[in-house]
């Protein structure tokens, strides 16, 4: 009996240190598994870059599509788009960001859900768009919308003073009617920001300006009348648009540029712990 125990002894200190220390040897196999080096891994020759949400500040998507453009290993690049826009200067932004890259780069789109109003403008340099079935193109216009609370101000006795120099300082203030030359002011704005818009849209997938009144009259189109159009190429999946980039970049075996493991690590605790805030918020609210 006192051999049996002195046998078993250290195998029982073993599964006692495994049971104290078991948290502890996880997280450093999962350290081993993220850092080790991996003799196959292969140089990435494709990309993507994501635009998604609304577009009020590009500067993420900017500096990835930039950095794909100098990546000398990467030949194309796919663009997820699910965006219903945004701001016109960002989305002016990533469209001369996209078209510099297809100078040099295949840019494939892919429209994943909406492709409208200022992300359309951002993806419309792509060598070629393709969109899902249910997508929804299109919404080529501009509107700047702005409130009058004048007559709210008056009924609690708010009232606006200001000093100005230069005659349209206060155009688009929303304290007030605006006069008619003020209107006309920004209806000229608006135009010419619809010029710049349909212009570029024109030149970009080979329309007729002529017939703007068709395409670019702010009406969004479900994703086949966007192709009878002419704003998608054609119809497709996601897979369908990665395949397309393979094809059109000309890359012998394509190697898709993946996420670092331990940042998909992090992306992941972060939106479960936001996802776990969300779902405490809304238990308290319905509570």
């Amino acid at each position: 009996m006192q051999i049996l125990k002195g046998l078993f002894s250290p195998i029982l200190a073993i599964f006692r240190f495994i049971n104290n220390y078991f948290k502890a040897l996880i997280f450093l196999l999962v350290l081993f598994l993220l850092f080790s080096p991996n003799s196959e891994i292969k140089t990435p020759n494709l990309a993507q870059i994501d635009i998604k949400g609304a577009i009020f500040d590009a500067n993420e998507v900017i500096l990835a599509l930039e950095n794909a453009k100098n990546d000398k290993n990467i030949k194309g690049v796919l663009l997820y788009i699910d965006s219903p826009g945004g701001a016109l200067s960002p989305s002016v932004e990533l469209f001369m960001q996209v078209k510099s890259l297809a100078k040099t780069k295949k840019v494939v789109a892919y429209a994943g859900g909406n492709m409208t109003s200022g992300s359309y403008y951002a993806g419309v340099s792509a060598d070629k768009i393709i969109a899902n079935p249910g997508a929804f193109i299109g919404s080529i216009g501009v509107i700047m919308q702005v409130p009058n609370i004048g007559e709210l101000a008056q009924k609690i006795g708010v009232k606006e003073q200001s000093v100005k120099a230069g005659e349209f300082k206060e155009a688009g203030t929303f304290m007030r009617e605006w006069s008619e030359t003020e209107r006309a002011s920004l209806q000229g704005l608006v135009n010419k920001s619809y010029e710049l818009f349909s212009s570029d849209v024109a030149a970009a997938r080979g329309l007729d300006i002529k017939r703007r009144d068709e395409w670019a009259n702010a009406r969004v189109f479900l994703a086949s009348d966007a192709v009878k159009l002419g704003l998608v190429d054609r119809l497709g999946g996601y897979f369908d648009a990665k395949k397309e980039l393979e094809i059109l970049s000309g890359v012998s075996e394509p190697v898709w540029q993946e996420t670092p493991k331990f940042e998909q690590f992090l992306q992941k605790i972060t939106n479960q712990s936001a996802n776990s805030l969300l779902n405490a918020l809304f238990n308290l609210s319905v509570r």
